[in-house]
């Protein structure tokens, strides 16, 4: 099964993996089962950095660049402040997720294409449970996902290191050549596709996304990336038929 070249989704390489035998759909969560132009990860960037000014009694502009230099560095901010710091996981988590949810919208298109995949579907994020929770719940998604594999059953082990990825399959009994992997940033399918995963990148229409740093751009065009798409809900309704 491949689904076919349009205006909003392409194969970045000959070689690209199809769908034949995927059994296992795993999505990330943020800025991919919604569009980017939400911006809850704006929302979520400077609750980062406010808690990190507190914790560390820095300005906020410090804040920022401590933030995204540990995010470049270990995958999450948080997995710099716990390594760097020794600092309690649960606060951080529950501080910086307490956004503001009112532009989501549910999608019901997107649900029903999630519907017409054969197979089971996992969201795999490096956020908490709680806020997946809340953002499926907000999106009419919530039904159609059997596990959310959040950043505390990774024991904060966060993409794109090859340890998070191999304790996620092991936890789900996930065989990586009969599954898809769903992603926004290039850097978080590199591993997927080496263990042999099909790999998505999902991308906004719109590249603009002033929380973005211009490192989280790279590697869209390299071999590990499989497909890309602009418009998830319509590329898994070619999927599903």
């Amino acid at each position: 099964m491949t689904a076919p070249e349009t205006p909003l989704h392409r194969m970045t390489n000959p070689g690209a993996r199809a769908f034949d035998e995927v059994e296992t759909w795993v999505f990330d969560l943020d800025n991919t089962l919604y569009p980017a132009q939400h911006d809850l990860w704006g929302q979520i960037d400077r609750r980062m950095r406010d808690y990190i000014s507190g914790l560390l009694n820095i300005t906020p502009e410090e804040a920022f660049a401590q933030q995204k230099a540990y995010y470049r560095k270990y995958g999450t901010s948080l997995r710099g402040l716990m390594i760097e710091h020794g600092i309690d996981p649960a606060p951080f988590l529950a501080h910086v997720h307490d956004v503001d949810l009112t532009g989501l919208e549910p999608s019901p298109r997107l649900a029903a294409a999630l519907e017409g995949l054969q197979g089971t579907k996992l969201v795999y994020t490096n956020g908490s449970e709680r806020h997946a929770l809340n953002v499926l719940g907000k999106l009419g998604l919530d039904k159609h996902f059997v596990a959310i594999h959040d950043i505390v059953a990774a024991e904060f082990h966060p993409k794109p290191s090859e340890e998070a990825y191999l304790r996620f399959l092991r936890a789900h009994g996930v065989e990586p050549k009969r599954a898809a992997m769903f992603e926004d940033l290039a850097r978080n399918l590199e591993v997927p596709h080496r263990l042999g995963m099909t790999t998505v990148m999902v991308v906004p229409p719109n590249e603009e996304i002033s929380t973005r740093e211009s490192w989280e751009f790279e590697g869209r065009e390299a071999a590990y990336i499989d497909h890309v798409t602009e418009d998830l809900a319509g590329f898994l309704e070619r999927l599903g038929r």
